[in-house]
């Protein structure tokens, strides 16, 4: 692997986003965005699909960093972009001084051992003809790494995931969900990366085996020194596992806030409507708790709404402001930044909100 230069060994620190020492995973201005065809013979290009647009955000060692947002929201292009599986439009992607964006793919490889990736679906993310063994091996093989002590590596890989390693021989259709997600952690551990990127990888898993693989990646992440990059819909989730969370709305980050904060008092109108959606076990206070309500769909990433692209949903847009007020806000993009609360939101008049 090739050394980093020494103008690409760090980027200026976001302001506000925490952490401690240097980053991991730095990202800065982060673009992303997909062509539409026109249809017929002659095909043209007649638009884009705004999927990112100026994500920036940091990853420390041995952290947790959520990424939640609505189905849409461009979260999952977000991870697939930094690890170089889609190319960026734009923007900067460094791990430990390394310039991802700009490696082509054979360059990229020796990277991908330590940037790693487990899929949402466990049933579409495992090969059903080949065995566990060679599922889980896949990468030693790929990387030049497959040698006598591999099937050794591949039965602890097994027993770290909770496996049984005897099982080893059997194929994916064998396992339950749960059981194929581990499966595919343990794919991804095998050449024992630092950064894991998790789509949703609980998503697809019922409620009563969630818990367990949760529990699984918090351990695995303290055994081994792993930093998570965790992508998910669900605050309800993100609420037991993230140490940050930050949140995404029609390809812009709307807020980034340490964990406690965030769901204690959130400060942009978008992420206040999620929280107040999070269900409270006790009855009482989910009667009594203040609900915010967004009204309308998304609109289309191929034409977002000018200046805060969430106005056309906000009820803070919809019922407080002045009409000079809601002109800032069809009129200019808002910064994401620091205004007051301690931590950077991309809203031109946020306010945190007591609401759990």
């Amino acid at each position: 692997m090739s050394a980093p230069t020494e103008a690409a060994a760090s980027l200026p620190p976001l302001p506000g986003h925490g952490g401690r020492g240097e980053p991991v995973l730095q990202v800065r201005d982060l673009v992303k965005h997909f062509p539409v065809m026109s249809r017929g013979v002659v095909r043209r290009r007649v638009g884009d699909v705004h999927a990112v647009c100026g994500v920036s955000f940091d990853l420390y060692e041995n952290e947790t960093l959520g990424l939640v947002g609505e189905s849409g929201s461009g979260k999952t292009t977000v991870s697939r972009t930094i690890l170089n599986l889609e190319t960026a439009t734009s923007g900067r992607v460094r791990y430990r001084g390394h310039e991802l964006t700009e490696l082509s793919r054979r360059r990229m490889r020796p990277l991908r051992r330590e940037l790693q990736i487990v899929f949402q679906d466990p049933y579409a993310s495992l090969d059903p003809r080949i065995s566990v063994h060679d599922i889980v091996a896949e990468p030693l093989r790929i990387h030049g790494r497959y040698g006598p002590e591999a099937a050794g590596e591949v039965r602890e890989l097994l027993r770290l995931v909770g496996l049984n390693p005897e099982h080893a021989n059997r194929f994916a259709h064998e396992f339950s969900g749960g059981q194929r997600q581990r499966i595919g952690i343990a794919r991804a551990l095998a050449l024992r990366p630092k950064v894991v990127v998790l789509d949703e990888p609980v998503s697809a898993l019922d409620v009563s085996i969630q818990a367990g693989v949760l529990n699984l990646l918090m351990d695995l992440q303290g055994e081994l020194g792993l930093s998570f990059l965790f992508v998910a819909h669900d605050l309800s989730v993100m609420r037991h596992v993230a140490r940050r969370v930050a949140v995404m709305y029609l390809g812009r980050l709307v807020e980034v806030a340490p964990a406690a904060t965030l769901f204690a008092r959130p400060a942009h109108p978008y992420t206040q409507a999620l929280v107040s959606a999070i269900p409270l076990p006790d009855p009482r206070k989910e009667r009594a708790r203040r609900r915010i309500v967004v009204q309308g769909d998304v609109p289309s990433p191929v034409r977002p709404p000018s200046g805060c692209r969430f106005r056309t949903r906000c009820p803070k847009f919809a019922h407080q402001l002045t009409d000079a007020e809601r002109t800032a806000c069809v009129e200019q993009v808002p910064e994401l930044a620091d205004r007051g609360g301690g931590h950077p939101v991309a809203c031109h008049y946020a306010e945190s909100v007591a609401l759990l």
